[in-house]
């Protein structure tokens, strides 16, 4: 009896004493950023939240200096390009009609207004300045566009004796002056886009490039400019019936370093009286 006793008190002694010892199972956090699992020992991150922002902020940054490069990389620059050349007109006036006739003032009998009147010497030129011309990639720098803003100057020097007399309704006027120098100065705001063709355009500026398209122009000055032994030097301004918008064809051909330039007016020079159409070939100092 005493033995059934002596064991059944050991037993509920062991029951208390391991009840009285710590279970190393259960999960014991010692910090807010550890975690105790038996002996093992978890760390983990204080705050999953700003961890997680900061990493799509990262990415979002990432992704915006992305953007930002490739836009500049497809997007370049020029500035203050200089075009030299030569300008003449292609005449395709009527003169039998009366439009024509009525245009030019003081002909006298056999000598009716005709081509020659409005000839031009070799000496007429065209300057253009172009404040910039931004080329934009369209395919892999090989297909570009370019656009830009700029004032185009023309200066025909007449063969003959006309002078431009402003109006309400403007017209030429035989003077029979022998002049020295008789000029026609137009000035022009112009806006052109093309389309170039750099085959090169991923490996450099060099080689054969190639640029076409159109430009918009708008007439904010003209002159008439005269010198003769009798009168001095003479200047008058005005409109003289010049059409205040122009529509030319526009291209560029480079090579290397060297560039040529040309245009061809589509739209008339002049409102009425004469049909004539500028044009204009030349070089262009650009870096590119």
């Amino acid at each position: 009896m005493k033995k059934a006793h002596l064991i059944t008190m050991g037993g509920l002694l062991f029951c208390l004493a391991a009840n009285a010892q710590t279970d190393t199972t259960i999960v014991q956090s010692t910090s807010p950023d550890t975690i105790r699992v038996g002996s093992i020992i978890i760390i983990k991150h204080g705050n999953d939240e700003k961890d997680a922002s900061y990493t799509n902020e990262k990415r979002h940054n990432n992704y915006v200096h992305y953007k930002s490069s490739r836009w500049k990389n497809n997007l370049s620059t020029n500035w203050l390009i200089v075009d030299l050349g030569f300008v003449n007109h292609d005449d395709k006036t009527n003169y039998a009609s009366a439009e024509a006739q009525n245009f030019v003032h003081g002909q006298t009998i056999g000598h009716p207004a005709d081509k020659n009147d409005f000839a031009v010497k070799t000496g007429s030129f065209n300057f253009n300045l172009w404040l910039f011309i931004q080329r934009m990639s369209l395919v892999d720098r090989v297909v570009n566009l370019k656009y830009g803003i700029g004032i185009e100057l023309y200066k025909f020097y007449y063969k003959s004796d006309i002078r431009y007399i402003e109006g309400a309704d403007a017209y030429v006027e035989k003077q029979g002056i022998n002049f020295t120098c008789n000029k026609l100065a137009i000035d022009y705001v112009t806006v052109p886009l093309m389309i170039n063709i750099n085959p090169n355009g991923r490996h450099g500026k060099d080689g054969l490039n190639i640029s076409f398209g159109a430009s918009a122009s708008y007439l904010y000055g003209a002159r008439n400019k005269q010198r003769s032994d009798d009168f001095g030097k003479q200047k008058f301004s005005g409109d003289f019936n010049l059409e205040r918008w122009k529509l030319a064809y526009v291209g560029e051909l480079g090579l290397g370093p060297v560039k040529l330039y040309g245009s061809y007016a589509i739209t008339p020079m002049h409102q009425f009286g004469v049909d004539q159409h500028p044009y204009t070939v030349g070089i262009r100092f650009s870096s590119w």
